[in-house]
This record gives C-alpha cells, structure tokens and sequence, in this order.
C-alpha cells in the first residue's frame, strides 16, 4: 500500500495537503509548463525535488501534481496498483487518438488483468529457452556489421544501429519475423516507429489538445506512421496464426511469443480480442526497441569512461569463450553461457541506477490514501521522480560512481546488493512490474558479451569531447555517441 505505517495515536504527525508543499512558482492558466522543456523535463523535475525535497506540488495547466522522489513510497504505490493506482487516463486517450491500442503498457483495471496474463503467457521460461536462436542469429549479424566498421575504421552512430538490433531481435523473438534490418538500409519499421514515442510525449506535455483541431505536418507524417505500423503488426499476427493452422504442434510448443499470446487469447473465457493482441505487439516493438538500445548505448559509454570495470567485465567474457574453446572473436553465446555473466549483469544494473530509460512515471491515486504524510485524494495526479534516490550517498555510497560491483552479494554483501534492488526500479515494482525484464537482461548481456569478446573499445563518446546529452523522448536516451571498435588481436 502507498500508506505509511501508523503508529500509536499520540505519536502520529497531522497529515499535509497539497496545498501545503513547497513548489516551484507557477504562472496563472499553463502553470510550470513553460518551465519545462519537454526532451529534459526528467531533469528539470529532479533539480526542483533536490531543492524542495522528496516531497512537493507543480502545476501544469490547471492540473496539480504531488511530486515524489522517496523510493519507499513509490514502491508503495506502484505495489498497490491496479486497484489505488492507475496509469494517467490521457495515456490511454492519446493512444486511441493515434489509432492504436494500448496493450498492457497503457491498459488499466480488469482490462489489464486480463492482458497481463495474456503477455506473461508469452515470457513463460520455457518459452523464452525456445526464443534464443533467433537473439543469437540477430547478435551475429551485428557482430558482422561491426567488424567491418571496425576492419574500415569507421565510426559507428551508436544509437541508429543499437535501434537496428533491437527491432531485429524484438521481431524475431516476439513475432517469428526476419526483419533484418541490420543487413539492409531499408529500415521501414525502425523509421516508423521512431515516431510514436516522441509524439505520446509530446502531446502528454501539451497544455491544449491541438491536433484534435489542426495537423501539422508532423502530424500528417504521425498518422502516415501509424498506418505503416499497425500494417505491420497485423501481418506479424495474420502470419502468426496461419503457421498455427497449417501446424498443430506448434500450438503445444509456440516458437515466438505472439503464438503464445494468441493460443492465450483463444483460450475459452480469456476475454481477449485481436485488438488487444495487437496492441501488446506494438507495445512489445516500441519498448522493446527503445529500451534496451538506449541501455546497451549509456552501458557501452559508461564502460568506456571506467576501465576498470571494462577491464573486468572483458576478462569475464572471455573467460566463458575460452572455456568453450572458443576461437578469439568467434563465441556465439548461449543462454547458459550468458547466465554466468553476473558481473555483465551487474554492468546492466548499474547503469539502469545512472540513466534509467524511465526515469519519471505518472500515475494517479483511485481512491483516498497517503503518501509519506501527504494527504491523497482519489483523483490526484502523481509524478514518481525514479532517479531521486539513487543518486543519494545514504543509498549508494559515492552514487555518482559507475561501480558495476555494488550488485554483487559476495562483494557488496546480502544487504547491500538487496538494498539496491529494493531503491532502484529500472522495472518498476509491484503487480505491474515489466513482464520483459529477464528478456531484456539477456538481450543485453548477449549484445555486450558479442562486442567484448570480440573488440576492443577503442572510444565511445560524443564527437568534440562533450558529455553525451539526455533526451527524453518518453523514453532517456543519449544524444550523439559514436562508437570506434578494434578488432580483437
């Protein structure tokens, strides 16, 4: 629950309100609007909760927000959802408004309940063991694509071709579909993807629905986007359930997720409709496209700008190639082989804790409750600032440090590793937590794996020598780095 604990009557603290909490100054009508610069507003809310505190109110538009960057109370309310906390309803009606269906991602009440089981269907373990070919095939061709940027001593824009791979291995893991954009300049679907996020977030932060009276021309190119998609996606599902119907045995053993997922929606009483299958397939594209690209791109950095932590994650690496008896450069990992990769692992989690893709997340009360000694009616608009925390020394010792070793329970120790897993949520907590994440961690520890075994990190930065920036376009994302590898001796 999103409540504190109680304590005995005389010892409890009068409950504040909204209106009691410091904030920055708002204008009359659009409120901290204009101080928000919509591909930063994630830092400029986490600059407002340094100086105000973990707790305090903004305004946009006429709506109020109760800003939160305590890490036990957002745990606290992402765990009592669905049922005290919901994600934002514009969400959804910005989703519907593109002509798409939210999926599980943007779902709320039994309609999630009901896709949920629907999606966890598809990440059932054994079913994630039966994916793993086709990460692997995908790996190998940005292995190739690499070695001959690296053989040419080209530059490699690091976040176009990590969006590649991801699109690649998405496709072939949810929908059985060879996209192969890797190996082609084509690209269609990356292209058309690449415009749905940074629109939901745009039209989230807008003070008037615009596009409901006039379309831009980026709107105009929006809906020519959307169409392509959800051609797409009804292909993928179309493809999906001719193969089930020409072949009984797969219906027993599903080879990709959107198989799994349309045997559990045919399942007497499910509930469920094409609609809402679709609707996971793309959300399953656009997450899992933006979210592990924009990972594997800061962990690549970050590992760069420590070599220590290179230094040992490399040698982990190849110590799995050698003891395959591997030749240097030329391990295809397996799943067992990525499971030994806990200090790759711990890479992972670290650099989620410095630059989480998500690091806001807005949710809103359904009923009465509070949080720390807020007071919350039912209706009220929440921003969870999910960076706040783990940037703070009495969380994370020397937080502003890449140290991958932290996550280690036999280096940091029980309390500490668990700690962090408890103050960092790249995942979120609770019922909704991303049914995707032990996905995701293979996916990226089976890309850095293939890059460490195979190069040497010759620079990872922005060109000029500047700090990469973050963007947020829904999603956190670098700005600008470029990748030059050496080819492994």
């Amino acid at each position: 629950m999103a409540a504190a604990p109680e304590g005995p009557p005389a010892a409890r603290s009068p409950l504040r309100v909204l209106s009691d909490l410091p904030g920055p100054p708002a204008w009359p009508w659009v409120g901290n609007l204009l101080q928000l610069e919509r591909d930063r507003v994630h830092q400029t809310v986490e600059d407002w909760a340094a100086r105000f505190g973990p707790l305090f109110r903004i305004q946009l538009g006429r709506t109020p927000f109760l800003v939160v960057g305590d890490h036990q109370a957002i745990a606290g309310m992402l765990r009592d959802r669905p049922d005290g906390f919901r994600r934002p309803p514009r969400l959804e009606i910005i989703w519907r408004e593109m002509g798409l269906a939210p999926g599980v991602f943007g779902a709320n009440g039994e309609d999630w309940r009901r896709q949920r089981r629907m999606v966890m269907a598809g990440f059932d373990p054994t079913h994630v063991r039966a994916y793993h070919p086709s990460l692997v095939r995908v790996t190998e061709r940005l292995r190739g694509r690499w070695q001959a940027a690296a053989a040419q001593g080209r530059a490699i824009d690091l976040q176009p071709d990590l969006m590649r791979f991801t699109v690649d291995v998405i496709a072939g893991l949810a929908f059985g579909a060879d996209v192969n954009t890797l190996e082609s300049d084509e690209n269609v679907i990356q292209r058309h993807l690449d415009k749905i996020f940074p629109a939901v977030a745009r039209r989230m932060l807008a003070p008037y629905p615009y596009w409901r009276l006039v379309r831009t021309p980026a709107d105009r190119r929006l809906e020519q986007a959307v169409a392509e998609v959800v051609r797409a996606v009804n292909t993928f599902i179309a493809q999906a359930r001719t193969r089930l119907a020409e072949n009984p045995q797969r219906r027993a053993a599903p080879q990709n997720l959107l198989e799994a997922m349309l045997l559990a929606a045919d399942a007497p009483d499910s509930g469920l409709r094409d609609e809402d299958v679709a609707g996971n397939v793309l959300t399953m594209l656009l997450a899992g496209e933006d979210t592990t690209a924009n990972t594997l791109a800061w962990m690549l950095h970050l590992l760069h700008a420590h070599p220590d932590a290179l230094a040992r994650a490399q040698a982990e690496v190849r110590a799995v190639s050698a003891d395959r008896g591997s030749a240097p450069g030329r391990h295809v990992f397996t799943q067992e082989d990525a499971d030994r990769l806990e200090f790759v692992e711990a890479c992972a989690h670290e650099t989620m804790r410095l630059k989480p893709v998500g690091p806001l997340n807005v949710l809103q009360a359904l009923r009465e409750t509070r949080v720390g000694d807020v007071q919350v009616p039912a209706g009220t608009m929440v921003w969870c600032v999910m960076r706040h925390d783990t940037l703070q020394e009495r969380h994370f010792p020397q937080a502003d440090r890449f140290l991958p070793q932290r996550w280690l329970e036999h280096e940091g120790g029980n309390d500490s590793a668990r700690s962090a897993r408890r103050v960092s949520m790249p995942f979120g907590a609770g019922p909704r937590v991303c049914p995707g994440r032990y996905l995701a961690l293979l996916e990226m520890k089976m890309a850095l794996a293939m890059v460490l075994e195979s190069f040497d990190l010759a620079s990872v930065d922005v060109p000029g020598g500047s700090a990469p920036r973050e963007q947020l376009s829904f999603t956190m994302a670098p700005v600008g780095l470029q990748l030059r590898l050496r080819l492994r001796p």
